[in-house]
């Protein structure tokens, strides 16, 4: 059993690890403070998880206490640039504040896999290679379309070529990512993950590319960017399509040259990074409009993998209610949870317009609410929406022509490029109501839904 090291001065949150690493099996110990966890003799555990501040020395002071054990750095949104600092001095990897379970259980899984077996399976003689020795190990599919990226992933993983990872949310892109950089050379060094349309847009490029002292407002000291964090390992750019164009831009330099210049800067310097990048959107498409560096996009667009959504993994849509069903059921200790046979049926026969995701967390509200060891369709609740989330059934089963003819001409789009695509080809002639019932949806839906996109309702005679 792998034993962890958890060293957190806010109690609150150094509970909540240690339950919930305790209930996924591993051996907790907890320390407040540097000091503190020195006298549990650190470099025996097999992971510490550290705050980056704590009274006393940092966090980061557990990278050289205890330089035979890997080091995951804890930290608040504000002080993410000092995590990245971290990475530079030895930390395995950050994880931001507010961090949701399964991201932390993802991070330790993912960080242990990496270690000798003496350090991550001591005296049970197992390797921990093999948890990383496949994809297979890291993302679940049996069916064909799954198969065929499992392919795909064994066989670019070890090359320096940059991977472009297309799917609609929720199907496990990174994931994915996760698997090309642990079966890749670099699986020793790290893998930074930046959610490009997470950050503000005026902080893009310090994020990416750091900034010197004094180069804005507010630079009041040099920093580290995530690009060069990165360096001898991954950078993974998650919805990579909402890079503003500048960025999109000095991107492009990095691709090119292996060399980034920092914000403020008028030098450059090289990096050594593999890149990976995730879209649910069609860049191709927004080559078109402009709202997409055409020479980024084929830079990018080297290798390209498909996640398929679930609706087209039908055969593995109980062998993921079953995995998520034990993992849930070993969290909150109700070890003889299962599905009714009523409750497979509901599970094959749901759209899952959030993909696996959206199974996940299906099961996870129903482990919660079940009172006895037999899970119902009442507790899955998946019919609660109402519908205006699921596909509209004439978008998936032809029920009409025109409906028929528009998915054809738009079948390589996710469901949000389809819907913008729809709405502004119909706009003009047909009315809100007209739009909304061809969808599927509700008029509120519909409004909903242009307001998010940027798609604004055209005003008559305009």
């Amino acid at each position: 059993m792998p034993r962890i090291l958890i060293v957190e001065d806010e109690d609150i949150i150094r509970s909540a690890v240690r339950k919930l690493l305790q209930h996924a099996g591993y051996d907790v110990t907890d320390a407040r403070s540097v000091e503190e966890a020195e006298a549990h003799d650190p470099d025996q555990f097999d992971l510490i998880i550290s705050d980056l501040r704590l009274p006393g020395a940092a966090g980061t002071e557990m990278i050289t206490r205890a330089p035979n054990t890997p080091v995951l750095i804890m930290t608040s949104y504000a002080s993410l640039r000092s995590a990245v600092d971290s990475m530079k001095l030895g930390a395995v990897e950050y994880i931001a504040k507010p961090f949701d379970h399964d991201e932390m259980l993802a991070a330790v899984e993912n960080i242990l896999a990496r270690q000798p077996a003496s350090q991550t399976e001591r005296g049970n003689g197992e390797t921990s290679s093999t948890e990383t020795s496949d994809p297979s190990q890291i993302l679940f599919g049996q069916c064909a379309p799954m198969q065929k990226v499992f392919t795909l992933i064994r066989k670019v993983a070890p090359t320096e070529t940059t991977v472009l990872i297309q799917g609609e949310s929720g199907t496990g892109k990174e994931l994915a990512a996760r698997a090309l950089h642990l079966l890749s050379p670099r699986a020793s060094k790290p893998l930074i993950s930046v959610n490009c349309a997470a950050i503000p847009e005026s902080l893009i490029e310090s994020e990416l590319f750091g900034h010197e002292k004094g180069a804005f407002t507010g630079a009041v000291s040099a920093r580290t960017g995530l690009i060069e964090a990165a360096d001898g390992g991954s950078l993974f750019l998650d919805e990579i399509g909402e890079l503003p164009a500048e960025a999109q831009a000095r991107l492009l330099r990095v691709l090119q040259e292996s060399e980034i210049r920092k914000v403020g800067s008028t030098q450059s310097r090289k990096v050594d990074v593999r890149m990976i990048a995730a879209t649910h959107r069609n860049l191709k498409a927004m080559t078109h409009t402009g709202e997409f560096r055409e020479d980024l996009y084929y830079r990018l667009n080297v290798m390209q993998i498909r996640i398929p959504p679930l609706r087209e993994r039908q055969d593995d849509i109980l062998g993921l209610a079953r995995r998520f069903l034990r993992r849930q059921s070993d969290r909150m200790g109700k070890p003889n949870l299962q599905l009714s046979p009523e409750s497979m049926r509901v599970l094959e026969r749901h759209r899952w317009p959030g993909n696996v995701r959206e199974l996940e967390n299906a099961i996870e509200r129903a482990t919660i609410l079940c009172d006895g060891d037999v899970i119902t369709p009442a507790l899955l609740d998946l019919d609660s929406d109402g519908g205006d989330e699921h596909i509209p059934r004439t978008l998936v089963e032809g029920d009409n022509e025109p409906a028929t003819r528009e998915v054809d001409a738009a079948s390589d789009l996710s469901l949000e490029d389809y819907f913008q695509h729809f709405v502004l080809e119909n706009q003009d002639r047909m009315s809100e109501t007209e739009l909304a019932q061809k969808l599927g949806i509700s008029r509120k839906s519909l409004w909903e839904r242009r307001q998010r996109l940027g798609i604004p309702r055209r005003k008559p005679g305009g």
